[in-house]
């Protein structure tokens, strides 16, 4: 169950790759329009993407905080929104970059000469290297607590290397003088933006369908919970929606529990039936606490 702790870390990992990624976006698209290089120039126009799309997951993550303090799933919503508008931002880049290279295609086939400045593009290609490697490895250890973070960790996986791939190129055109290869480089560039936009999308869409049912009131489960016998005061209630079925997650304050063996599990039971009974919840993570002993009775998951 991911909570606000885990928000506000992906913001921060969000926060830290966005500095690293504009930075290098700077040198990238002076280093496109000295070099002449569609490849560069893919990437600079991706890595613009790329940030915008940086900046959308900032938003959603910040949202997916404000939803969670709110103690309802509307941030797993926020996020699967956020992932679904980079998904489409990939797409787009993918298409433009395909156009663009079909354009130069052509235009190199009529006997207009390409005039690529290979050095340049290695050098900004390895700078490029670092810097991506920098933000990835920010993002890696995040990429399973967010789809936001996941999706960025993609996105800067790529960005890793299709700098490897234009570096090569670089070096190709160097070597041999094809400047055909800049051309290649950027349409291969192109097709995997597009695979990882789809697998996005994908993955963002079923989601929202799957969390597109209305959930239980909190504040509704919460009083309810309160009403029980002996249960002197209940908070961080969360209603999640976990593989199709509803999770309520609660701290349960008991009256003097610990004067009466086992009377925190005939409460716990009061609580479970009464979820089940009252708002359909067969499965919960209640942590019942003693209001007088000042000590935890360790949780136990209901399924």
């Amino acid at each position: 169950m991911t909570d606000i702790t885990t928000h506000q870390a992906s913001r921060r990992r969000l926060l830290i790759a966005l500095a690293i990624t504009c930075s290098f976006m700077v040198i990238q698209i002076i280093g496109a329009y000295y070099s002449n290089s569609l490849a560069v120039l893919a990437d600079a126009g991706h890595l613009f993407v790329h940030n915008s799309s940086l900046f959308i997951a900032l938003i959603a993550s910040s949202m997916a905080i404000y939803f969670a303090k709110n103690l309802n799933d509307g941030y797993q919503r926020a996020e699967l929104t956020g992932g679904l508008i980079n998904g489409i931002l990939y797409l787009s880049i993918s298409l433009v970059i395909l156009y663009e290279g079909g354009e130069r295609y052509f235009h190199h086939s009529d006997g207009h000469e390409l005039h690529i400045n290979s050095y340049l593009m290695s050098v900004i290609s390895a700078i490029g290297f670092l810097f991506h490697g920098a933000a990835a490895w920010v993002l890696y250890k995040g990429r399973k607590a967010s789809i936001n973070v996941y999706a960025v960790f993609l996105h800067s996986f790529f960005d890793l290397i299709s700098t490897v791939s234009t570096f090569f190129a670089g070096i190709l055109i160097y070597l041999t003088g094809w400047a055909e290869v800049d051309i290649i480089s950027s349409m291969l560039i192109a097709m995997f933006v597009l695979f990882t936009g789809v697998k996005v999308i994908s993955r963002c869409l079923k989601g929202l369908f799957e969390n597109s049912g209305k959930l239980p009131d909190v504040n509704e489960i919460e009083q309810s919970i309160a009403s029980v016998e002996h249960v002197e005061n209940v908070h961080n209630v969360t209603v999640v929606r976990q593989d199709k079925e509803l999770v309520v997650g609660a701290h349960v304050v008991l009256k003097q529990h610990c004067t009466v063996e086992k009377h925190d599990e005939a409460c716990r039971l009061k609580v479970e039936k009464l979820l089940l009974s009252r708002f359909k919840v067969a499965k919960s993570v209640l942590q019942i606490e003693s209001h007088e002993c000042h000590h935890d009775i360790p949780f136990r998951k209901n399924t």
